[in-house]
């Protein structure tokens, strides 16, 4: 009792227990062969407290425990735990035979691949270059503020600016300059990119940068024959027309017509083609064709006559109305001349005017444009009013005739009767009497002017499209952005600027 009582006492010496370890045969990596039971594990007082309730420590804190062997017990193990068919080899190499200082700074200059701006602060010690102590000045930070506030107002004031420029139709008021700044010409044409070898002409010079005899050339062995055309002047050249006669001449010319058609009705009737016509009695040769006749009954042989003359002025009538053209034939006559005269070329024609209030003008110009088969479209807008007109050489030239001749523009006459939904009368500025006086408007300073007149390759309006009211700038652009004429509406305003200054 008193040994097992000591044993259980007795704490085991560390040389002991080294020696306990020992005796356990392991393999290589320290665990136990194959075959063999595990040793029984024995208390070597780590894991248990020196006192207290005897109570070992958790085992996340084992690994913080280090365990002391001897010099004696840590030699035995290596010895015995050896395996004798595998040699020992350390698994550290040889610090001797390695350098493990880094290159020389002549080295890192060396180097191809070396970059002074992206090395190391370590590789080339750089001196510290002390500051200055700078203060700020009293206010500094105030006046920056107070600068892009400046700033942010004006940025806000150039957009409402542009937004009402917008809305008004008037951006084209707005940086002039920069609608005409001609940009810079490319490096190479683009009709030269096949032929040259390069981005740009500076190699033109030498024959080897040119593509002209090289595999990926764009030049050819053959030749394009392109198909002939008619020349455009022959088509637009007037017809010529028979050469004009004095009135003795067409008096000569028409006898000698009547002479031959006289003798060939004669002929015809020597044949017996045709029956002889009945004598032709006027009151003037009564007593020279029907002499006793008329002596034996003078009242029956002047009605006669008088009934032979009615009924040939009738036949002549009939004749010349079966000759003349119905109203839908002159119509039709009319549109082919129309349209063979459009074939010729197209013109265009911009009036601008300061004010149609009087409706019987706005009535001709309209009414005017579709009888002369123009297409366009009249823009009425308070400032001033664009008729743009195109057709034909001669519905152009009768148009210039009726707007600059005679349309009297200075005339206003009254209202007349109105129709219900007629735009043209919902609006005070198109009234023809002063809404605040009841009077008509004076229009002694109202003018029309010819703006524009030229050729033009196609027409920009389908069809005639009348009158547009529009109030603002912006509405009287997008009308006329749909034929892309906008510019006329800033030529209308400029045309007037000008008139202003001189």
């Amino acid at each position: 009792m008193a040994d097992l009582s000591g044993n259980m006492l007795k704490r085991p010496h560390p040389e002991d227990e080294d020696n306990n370890t020992q005796k356990r045969s392991r393999s290589n990596n320290g665990s136990p062969l194959p075959g063999q039971g595990a040793p029984a594990s024995e208390d070597d007082g780590s894991s248990k407290g020196r006192g207290g309730l005897d109570v070992g420590l958790h085992p996340a804190l084992l690994s913080d425990t280090v365990e002391f062997r001897g010099a004696k017990g840590r030699q035995s193990t290596q010895s015995k735990n050896r395996r004798t068919e595998s040699p020992v080899t350390s698994g550290r190499p040889d610090r001797a035979g390695l350098d493990l200082s880094g290159p020389s700074l002549e080295e890192i200059r060396n180097n191809p691949y070396y970059d002074p701006s992206l090395g190391p602060k370590a590789t080339i010690a750089k001196p510290r270059q002390s500051r200055q102590l700078i203060f700020n000045q009293k206010g500094k930070y105030i006046q920056q503020g107070a600068a892009l506030r400046r700033q942010a107002q004006l940025e806000a004031m150039k957009k409402r600016i542009a937004e009402r420029a917008r809305q008004a139709g008037i951006d084209e008021d707005l940086d002039i300059e920069k609608a005409f700044l001609v940009p810079a010409p490319p490096a190479i044409e683009w009709w030269d990119e096949g032929l040259v070898d390069g981005e740009d002409y500076s190699g033109i010079e030498d024959e080897r940068n040119l593509k002209i005899d090289t595999p990926d050339t764009i030049v050819t062995q053959y030749v394009q024959h392109p198909v002939l055309l008619d020349p455009p002047q022959d088509k637009h050249m007037p017809e010529q027309k028979p050469m004009y006669l004095t009135p003795k001449e067409q008096a000569k010319i028409r006898r000698q017509r009547r002479m031959a058609d006289l003798k060939e009705q004669q002929a015809k009737i020597r044949l017996g083609l045709e029956p002889a016509p009945p004598p032709k009695v006027k009151k003037s040769n009564l007593m020279r064709v029907l002499g006793e006749q008329a002596v034996k009954d003078p009242t029956a042989v002047e009605a006669r006559v008088t009934r032979e003359i009615a009924e040939r002025r009738n036949k002549h009538e009939e004749a010349n109305e079966e000759r003349k053209l119905t109203k839908e034939e002159r119509r039709e006559k009319l549109a082919r001349q129309q349209e063979k005269d459009a074939e010729k070329g197209i013109l265009m024609s911009v009036y601008r005017i300061d004010s149609l209030a009087n409706g019987r003008n706005r009535f001709k110009v309209s009414k005017n444009a579709e009888q002369n088969a123009l297409t366009g479209v009249v823009v009425m807008h308070p400032k001033f009013n664009l008729v743009i007109v195109e057709g034909g050489s001669h519905s152009i030239n009768n148009y210039r005739k009726l707007m600059l001749n005679r349309i009297d523009w200075t005339e206003n006459a009254g209202p007349n009767a109105v129709r219900e939904g007629n735009r043209e009368a919902q609006v005070a500025w198109l009234a023809a009497e002063d809404e605040q006086t009841g009077d008509l408007k004076d229009l002694s300073s109202n003018t029309c002017s010819l703006l524009w007149e030229g050729q033009v390759k196609t027409r920009a309006f389908r069809k005639w499209l009348g009158a547009r009211v529009c109030e603002t700038d912006s509405q009287a652009k997008d009308v006329l952005a749909r034929a892309k004429l906008e510019n006329f509406w800033a030529l209308g305003k400029s045309a007037k600027q000008s008139e202003s200054w001189s």
